[in-house]
């Protein structure tokens, strides 16, 4: 199976990082948060990938070009202009680089790949800024199970902002995470696709998760993969920093590979 990646936005909301490089090529323990997207399906047996390129694409192109002298030590000969590579590291990955465009919505991407996932069974899609400890393997068997054209991960994301428990004379009796009680899923990504849906896409200005997504859920085609374990996406530098820190300090829930 297929993994295709939506990593064409621009990231506005943290332009601290975005003026110089793609989002899905912000680091996280000095590798690309879409590394350890990768890293997370390849734990689940899915090593062929499709990235949906858009701005700064070219960098996206680069890192994977160099992959292995990024990965390796290396000696370059000046005098030459040769290189050796040593102790020569690589991902058993396939990466297929496509360039979807700068200003094209998230369907219209998803549509320009369709050349390389149109004869596939199913695939998954994710987006390029996310990561979750989410059960690959049990969410694919879900969405064959349940047989429909899609499904999608369905999270419980933790609020921005802890509680305060209060007395009645106001003392603060205790700090904790907003309670999850009356759970709210949103989309996680993660998704789960029958080729089919890409008829649902009619060109670049369509937003996945507008009109195709609401489609399919008319016609019952959606299904939802409930998962209740760790989420994050890394809109604003916050999020950024909250990533790291979990990742230096050995606690990052999404590195499910050894």
């Amino acid at each position: 199976m297929k993994a295709v990646i939506l990593a064409g936005g621009f990231g506005t909301r943290i332009s601290e990082e975005t003026h110089l490089k793609p989002k899905p090529m912000i680091g996280i323990g000095g590798k690309p948060i879409l590394w350890h997207i990768m890293k997370t399906y390849s734990h689940y047996g899915i090593n062929d990938f499709v990235i949906c390129l858009g701005y700064k694409g070219y960098l996206i192109k680069e890192y994977f070009f160099n992959y292995s002298k990024h990965s390796s030590d290396i000696t370059v000969d000046l005098s030459d202009d040769s290189l050796q590579v040593h102790n020569n590291y690589a991902e058993s990955w396939k990466v297929t680089l496509v360039d979807t465009g700068e200003d094209v919505m998230t369907g219209g991407r998803l549509r320009r790949v369709s050349p390389y996932i149109k004869d596939e069974s199913a695939f998954c899609l994710t987006y390029g800024d996310g990561v979750s400890d989410v059960n690959i393997g049990e969410l694919i068997k879900f969405h064959q199970q349940h047989g429909k054209l899609a499904t999608l991960t369905a999270i419980t994301p933790l609020e921005r902002f802890g509680v305060l428990d209060l007395a009645d004379d106001h003392r603060i009796q205790a700090f904790r995470e907003k309670p999850k009680e009356n759970k709210v899923y949103i989309n996680g990504g993660f998704f789960v696709l029958s080729p089919q849906v890409l008829n649902y896409i009619d060109g670049d200005d369509i937003s996945f998760e507008k009109q195709p997504l609401e489609k399919l859920t008319a016609e019952n085609n959606l299904y939802s993969f409930k998962h209740n374990g760790f989420w994050q996406c890394m809109d604003t530098l916050r999020d950024k920093n909250y990533l790291e820190e979990l990742w230096d300090t050995r606690q990052a829930p999404w590195k499910v590979w050894s």
